[in-house]
């Protein structure tokens, strides 16, 4: 009995791994990834609603109010559309892969970013730090390295016709942290 009660333990056992590697072989489903391609405006710019406007040159998209987004692969690019389409600093082209990168405004001014989506591709979150310099209280003409770090959490509606974008900074120049909601509308 006991040979019969081993082979039928091993039988099992054999099943059992041939079952769970044919589930594991399976093709898995794509997840299906949110689309923000398309032209957007919003009635205020994302940088205005956490009031760090002054922290971006003009042409920077943290400053439209409408922009136009391009999507491939393995990056986004994301044009400002209020600002002249000939500067570098109105487009920026964001990596999937999490990579850094970096836009150099003027001496003492850039702007590094990343982006990484969500598992379930129904959001991405933007990270940038923009570098500027500003005044120094009660010193002429002296001016200070500052800085203001910025997380965005861009979510479109399931009609694909809104984006909210939910906003945090930081910064070396005020206390604490702002937050605040920008929403863009489709508007092509």
């Amino acid at each position: 009995m006991t040979i019969k009660k081993y082979v039928l333990a091993c039988l099992s056992i054999l099943l059992t791994g041939i079952f769970y590697v044919s589930l594991q072989a399976q093709p898995k489903k794509a997840t299906a990834r949110t689309n923000f391609c398309g032209q957007w405006k919003a009635k205020e710019s994302i940088s205005m609603g956490g009031n760090i406007f002054c922290s971006y040159d003009s042409g920077d998209r943290m400053v439209a109010k409408s922009m136009k987004i391009k999507e491939q692969s393995d990056f986004i690019t994301i044009e400002n559309l209020d600002s002249d389409a000939a500067s570098v600093a109105s487009r920026e082209q964001l990596f999937f892969d999490g990579r850094t990168s970096q836009i150099s405004h003027s001496q003492g001014n850039k702007k590094t970013f990343s982006v990484k989506l969500s598992h379930d591709g129904n959001s991405m979150t933007i990270k940038s730090i923009v570098y500027f310099l500003t005044g120094t209280p009660y010193k002429v003409n002296v001016q200070q390295q500052a800085f203001t770090k910025v997380t965005e959490v861009w979510k479109l509606s399931k009609d694909g016709k809104s984006i909210a974008v939910l906003s945090k900074a930081k910064s070396n120049i005020w206390d604490g942290e702002r937050s605040w909601k920008t929403l863009f509308v489709k508007i092509n």
